[in-house]
């Protein structure tokens, strides 16, 4: 048995497979009771989660938003951040209430067919992203004089030293540490003198335009502020780091506060993205054209601040995006599966783990190799993952046999159904603007 971080001792990394919640034995750490303290202390799978999703392609996908429309599509971000805290937060308190991972739960209660076609998606899905990431890492050096070639396997050797020989919270207090890169956006986006008064109008009232253009850029939006990887980090964060009950209420306020956290870096990259890019009319393909193109109209900071946000972004990403991955495959066939977990306690979540790594970096050191088809194929992926994780969760969170009193609420089902029915006409919008011209 080991002593987790939280206070709860767990022979597994999801003990309720074995002991029932009401026999578990708990022992507290001299944790604050309450206030600003107890939330420092459960801090961190909110925080990560939300902004992982702020990866390379999320970056991307900003910049061109504010460079083809300006700052006309600024009100799906206050949208999506009700969404976003209301998805997470029933990741969160499903983490907490049952102890369980969330595939582990969609394996026990809708069978492992449904599960397995799920995990196959998650996992190509996944790995693609992943191969992103490391492209995003490889950008961002190569913007700041370093060769791909250098940067790239020592990127992959960091993460992978980290998770292989770090504990949960040392892997926490890191990824908090990127998070903080984040930060370089706001600058950004005040050194490219944007139209402020304009920017909060373009927040609170929405701007529609029926062009095939917008509608495409809209559900890419969508898709990479609510990615299916997400919710799996977010739950089995909770379930590894061992939040109890009674501090829930700090963990649901680490879950907004990410999403609000994570929303405003959005918010201010579209329109730092606006302000440099749309009334020059210049369109960008990737967050390293947004980097470059910013020097001569922003000015040398705002190059480097925005290629700094980009490898940080991109290293946070790459190293949640495998851990889920890993955690959610060993978790549906029972394996041990954890970032506190040794090799030898979890050689199968390890080894997935440290696959998916060296695949990013590899894939990444082939010269001349065009990664669309990859990022498009993901992306079609995900948009048919997205619909199937939410409703698996909206039927779990609202099963009284496994939630208790703490199934969803009216209002939190209402915002919730509207998202996952939301997602999945996106989805299919998307799917057909890919395949026909």
């Amino acid at each position: 048995m080991k002593l987790m971080n939280g206070g709860v001792l767990r022979g597994r990394m999801w003990l309720s497979r074995r002991v029932p919640r009401r026999l578990r034995v708990v022992t507290r750490l001299s944790l604050p009771k309450s206030g600003i303290f107890a939330y420092l202390a459960i801090m961190g799978p909110g925080l990560i989660t939300a902004n992982a999703g702020n990866d390379a392609g999320a970056i991307a996908t900003y910049s061109s938003a504010g460079a083809r429309y300006g700052y006309n599509l600024l009100w799906m971000i206050l949208l999506m951040t009700f969404s976003l805290a209301v998805v997470q937060e029933m990741a969160a308190r499903m983490g907490v209430i049952t102890g369980k991972g969330l595939t582990d739960l969609i394996r026990e209660n809708f069978g492992i067919r449904y599960t397995a076609l799920a995990m196959v998606t998650l996992l190509i899905a996944n790995a693609g992203i992943i191969v992103s990431e490391f492209s995003g890492i490889a950008a961002s050096a190569e913007l700041l004089g370093i060769s791909r070639f250098i940067a790239v396997p020592l990127a992959g050797f960091i993460i992978w030293w980290l998770v292989s020989r770090g504990s949960y919270s040392i892997v926490e207090r890191v990824f908090l540490l990127f998070t903080l890169v984040f930060l370089v956006y706001i600058v950004s986006a005040v050194l490219a003198h944007p139209d402020w008064g304009m920017a909060a109008k373009r927040t609170v009232v929405p701007s529609i335009q029926l062009s095939r253009g917008y509608l495409l850029l809209f559900v890419a939006t969508v898709g990479t502020t609510i990615t299916p990887y997400m919710q799996l980090f977010q739950q089995g964060a909770v379930v590894e780091k061992g939040i109890s009950e009674e501090e829930f209420k700090y963990e649901r306020a680490d879950v907004y506060s990410g999403a609000i956290f994570a929303n405003a870096i959005a918010f201010f990259i579209i329109v730092a993205s606006a302000a440099a890019f749309y009334t020059r009319g210049i369109t960008l393909n990737s967050a390293a054209d947004a980097a470059r193109a910013l020097e001569p109209i922003a000015g040398s900071y705002a190059t480097l601040l925005f290629a700094i946000g980009l490898f940080g972004a991109s290293m946070l990403a790459a190293g949640v995006l495998p851990i889920a991955t890993a955690a959610s495959m060993t978790e549906v066939f029972g394996f041990e599966a954890g970032v506190s977990r040794t090799w030898r306690q979890a050689p199968i979540f390890h080894g997935l783990f440290t696959g998916l790594i060296v695949l990013g970096v590899v894939i990444n050191l082939i010269p001349g190799l065009s990664l669309f088809q990859v990022l498009l194929t993901t992306q079609i992926l995900n948009g048919v993952l997205l619909p199937v994780i939410l409703i698996s969760m909206l039927r779990l969170v609202n099963n009284r046999e496994i939630m208790g009193d703490h199934v969803n609420g009216p209002l939190r089902n209402i915002v919730a159904w509207g998202t996952t029915i939301a997602t999945s006409l996106l989805s299919v919008v998307a799917i057909v603007f890919t395949f026909v011209r």
